[in-house]
């Protein structure tokens, strides 16, 4: 009997403003995946918060990684490829996101990089005065995550496809039969 390899659940990760949302939305168009903004599922409370110049403590962000766990649980255990973004800075924010099934890929750049890119972002809730805090707070992923690391000096189109080549994902409708054994 013959069954089609199970693709993964994409974690777009970095600190802010590395270029998780232009590189998820890439990805998902070129794949045809499901894709979801983890900045749209904070709570309200933590929008203010941010907006306000204020970092969040583990504390505001439990319920949102809650959220984002059930989100990408759903995709998982539906059998459904996706793409979500998510900082998940800390070990213990994606130990509460990993699972069989799921692929982290942390975008990362250097401190001045990241800083030129929010300087000229505009409209996002996120102040770039916040940077040094999400860098504060940044663990990077060990061996024991199941993860790629990519930097963002490419383009999005090229930083899409290495994750493409180097996870092999195909897009949806495009199965290749495995033999079971």
């Amino acid at each position: 009997m013959a069954k089609t390899a199970q693709q993964p659940v994409l974690v777009i990760m970095g600190v802010s403003g590395s270029g998780k949302s232009t590189v998820a939305g890439v990805l998902a168009g070129k794949l045809g995946w499901d894709l979801a903004e983890g900045d749209d599922l904070h709570p309200e409370a933590n929008v203010a918060k941010m907006h306000s110049g204020q970092a969040l403590s583990d504390e505001d962000r439990w319920p949102w990684l809650g959220i984002i766990s059930d989100w990408i649980r759903a995709h998982v255990d539906s059998g459904t490829p996706a793409i979500i973004t998510c900082s998940a800075l800390k070990k213990k924010y994606r130990d509460v996101l990993r699972g069989e099934g799921v692929v982290f890929v942390f975008l990362q750049g250097s401190k001045d990089k990241i800083s030129d890119r929010l300087a000229s972002r505009h409209g996002h809730f996120m102040p770039p005065s916040l940077l040094e805090s999400q860098f504060d707070a940044l663990e990077e992923p060990t061996e024991d995550e199941h993860h790629i690391s990519l930097c963002v000096s490419a383009s999005p189109a090229e930083e899409a496809d290495e994750v493409i080549e180097r996870l092999g994902l195909r897009p949806l409708g495009a199965g290749t039969e495995l033999t079971a054994s």
